[in-house]
């Protein structure tokens, strides 16, 4: 069996699959204030008058890196950065606790100025003096040349109780982006350790000796104890969920498409293209950090099924917040699911409620408690659909990138709208018409984000970059330096980054079935000097693909 749990901004959801079909799923309110309570209770309830043995895999996905850095319950962190030239380091500051430190490596790897320790230990002095904890060091071109970083990690030594190194978070290139990443991973790292624990702790006395995984931005998994090592790899992970659920309970196979999951709080949007979801090309970016964190395409709006309605200078204004549940559920202010219930869209709640709520509301707009329902109603589906509609957009006015692949001069056109949540069998139809697409609400989509997580398979990915002049190799998230001969080809050099994926996917968690494999960068120059060819320059980016586990058929759980 396997135990898929997303944990909501309103519900923490959870599903329990055997042979890919449906044994088990509940739902119940999710404590903001401690989401390890609203796992455990989700757990218990689903496995009351089960067998924990029998379970072979759970797979969270949870919001709390997420709301830590979007609510700013973040530690504080230092962060010691070797700038070198080109950038004023002023730009590179990303706290008030970053120092800056000599020392440069160039674009090549090559080391043009070393490493000061005297700077090092005055700057590591200072931070443990004004009380932090925890430690980020990004040099300039570590990816790809880590040792600068590793220098200085050995000249704080033991003084701090975690140190983010930027190379080993990304392989990409962006000096801002490494630091913005390194950054946060410092900062919720004491955070995701508690919760590990907790969840590790929960799980051994519960009888679960099944593997772990958490869900990742990318949506792909990781095994939990392995994602303590970056925690900030799971922030965003429930829109992954979203877009993992879809793929998992729908045949999405060659449309573009739009994905919404309408929750209590917010609704998350991610769009297809040919049935393939987009990727961020250069990293997600949080609360104005941008950073290398490898992610799906998505978006999130203060608008849910809960969100407070008010009228404001005679105009409706719906969200961004969420205080409380709707009226028909005891609530303080009217709501969108309110008003559906008005409407007769949903059966739910206490009705009589709902319609004294909404009737306050048309009160202020002159209009009869049906028509200011329906005017909610309409509004709260015109917003999603012009969310939709600017992140469609933005997106045509860009390269596409999906999990796979550059679609160069692609322009998507949704015709199909995958919708799930509590209140997509209320919109569904509604969104559909405004935006021209076939509504489809899958199976059990009251639960789609459990099932996502419940069969993502663990993902990887490594960056190689490859100098047959110097006869050097460098796996910046490995930490790995290697020389090679000056006769090895890129297929050589290929050869090796795939062995070394593959290890990490297994070290991650991977199964042997689950490790499908592509290259998603491949560049290759030419060294020249004088006239004369003196080796060659390769750079390779390969990945373990996202996508669900072996076995579960098409369009996620069979049928």
């Amino acid at each position: 069996m396997i135990l898929g749990i997303d944990v909501g901004g309103t519900h923490t959801d959870a599903v329990l699959l055997e042979n890919f079909q449906v044994r088990k799923k509940t739902k119940v309110p999710t404590n903001q204030l401690r989401l390890v309570s609203s796992l455990i209770g989700v757990m218990d309830e689903i496995l009351r008058d089960e067998n924990p043995a029998a379970i072979e895999r759970v797979v969270f996905s949870t919001t709390l890196s997420t709301n830590a850095i979007v609510q700013g319950k973040t530690a504080r962190v230092g962060m010691i950065v070797a700038s070198g030239p080109g950038l004023a380091p002023e730009d590179l500051r990303v706290s008030e606790d970053t120092r800056f430190v000599s020392g440069y490596v160039s674009n090549r790897g090559i080391e043009v100025a070393p490493i000061k320790k005297g700077e090092v230990e005055a700057a590591a002095s200072d931070l443990k003096a004004s009380g932090i904890a925890h430690l980020g060091v990004v040099g300039k071109f570590s990816t790809r040349n880590p040792a600068h970083e590793n220098e200085i990690g050995e000249l704080v030594g033991n003084g701090f109780g975690h140190v983010s190194f930027g190379h080993r978070l990304s392989g990409n290139l962006n000096f801002r982006r490494r630091i913005a990443t390194a950054f946060l991973n410092a900062s919720v790292f004491d955070l995701y350790q508690q919760f590990v624990g907790e969840i590790l702790e929960f799980a051994s006395r519960a009888g679960i000796a099944a593997p772990i995984y958490i869900l990742k931005a990318d949506g792909g998994t990781v095994e939990i104890r392995r994602s303590a090592e970056q925690p900030v790899q799971t922030i965003l992970s429930g829109p992954a969920a979203s877009v993992m659920g879809i793929l998992s309970l729908a045949d999405c196979s060659g449309a573009d498409g739009v994905i919404l999951d309408m929750g209590g709080t917010t609704t998350d949007i991610a769009l297809l293209a040919g049935g393939v979801p987009l990727l961020e090309p250069l990293g997600v970016t949080i609360e104005g950090h941008r950073t290398l964190i490898r992610g799906l395409k998505t978006r999130s709006i203060g608008l849910g099924g809960d969100s407070r309605v008010r009228v404001d200078g005679g105009k409706l204004v719906i969200g961004p917040r969420r205080e409380g549940p709707a009226a028909a559920f005891g609530g303080p202010w009217p709501t969108p699911t309110d008003a559906m219930i008005v409407l007769g869209l949903a059966q739910i709640g206490d009705a009589a409620k709902a319609e004294t709520a909404v009737l306050e509301t048309a009160g202020k707009l002159n209009l009869t408690v049906t028509q200011a329902a329906r005017a909610i109603f309409e509004k709260t589906c015109g917003d999603i659909a012009a969310a939709v509609g600017t992140m469609v957009e933005e997106v045509n006015n860009k390269p596409v990138y999906t999990i796979h692949e550059l679609l160069e001069g692609r322009k998507l056109s949704p015709s199909r709208l995958f919708i799930v949540g509590g209140p997509s069998a209320a919109v569904a139809c509604r969104l559909g018409e405004i935006l021209g697409c076939e509504a489809v609400i899958p199976r059990d989509a009251e639960v789609a984000n459990a099932f996502g997580a419940a069969l993502a398979r663990t993902t990887a990915e490594i960056t190689i970059l490859a100098e047959t002049e110097r006869g050097s190799l460098t796996i910046a998230e490995e930490g790995l330096q290697m020389k090679i001969p000056a006769h090895f080809t890129r297929r050589d050099i290929l050869r090796i980054g795939m062995e070394k994926l593959r290890e990490r996917a297994i070290r991650l968690g991977a199964r042997e079935s689950d490790i499908e494999t592509e290259i998603v960068e491949d560049q290759e120059f030419n060294m020249v000097r004088g006239f004369h060819t003196t080796g060659k320059n390769i750079r390779l980016k390969v990945q373990v693909k996202p996508g669900v586990i072996a076995g579960a058929g098409k369009g996620g759980v069979t049928p």
